[in-house]
């Protein structure tokens, strides 16, 4: 098994930023694909970014538009998302996820292993 846990979100204003992260523990033989999803209010649960087991890859959402950075540190068991410019439309619960079978997938499908996540609140 492997539990993941988020942390970092709070409430800020419109072009502040934040760092989210999300530690993975429980099952340390294997370093997963890892992402990031949020859910919106009124929404569903969306693609934010990805990245490989290595960190060598990453992915984004069309929406991040160059504000978002996504990374990892093995030694830690832990990813990252560095959130800049951040707008009320980012308001979401922010999960992070990972992957036994799939490499930077959009799709939640594709995750077995998920966090309960993080509230971001980005006030007008």
């Amino acid at each position: 098994q492997v539990q993941l846990a988020e942390a970092g979100g709070r409430l800020v204003q419109t072009g502040a930023s934040l760092r989210l992260s999300c530690t993975a523990s429980g099952r340390a033989s294997k370093i997963y694909d890892m992402a990031w999803f949020r859910r919106c209010p009124g929404k569903e649960r969306e693609f934010v970014s990805a990245i490989s087991a290595s960190g060598g890859r990453t992915g984004y959402a069309d929406f991040v538009r160059g504000r978002f950075t996504i990374t990892r540190d093995n030694a830690k068991n832990s990813i990252y998302l560095q959130m800049n410019t951040l707008e009320p439309e980012d308001t979401a619960l922010y999960f992070c996820a990972a992957t036994e079978y799939y490499s930077l997938s959009s799709l939640a499908r594709a995750y077995h292993f998920w966090g309960q996540g993080t509230q971001v609140t980005v006030s007008s």
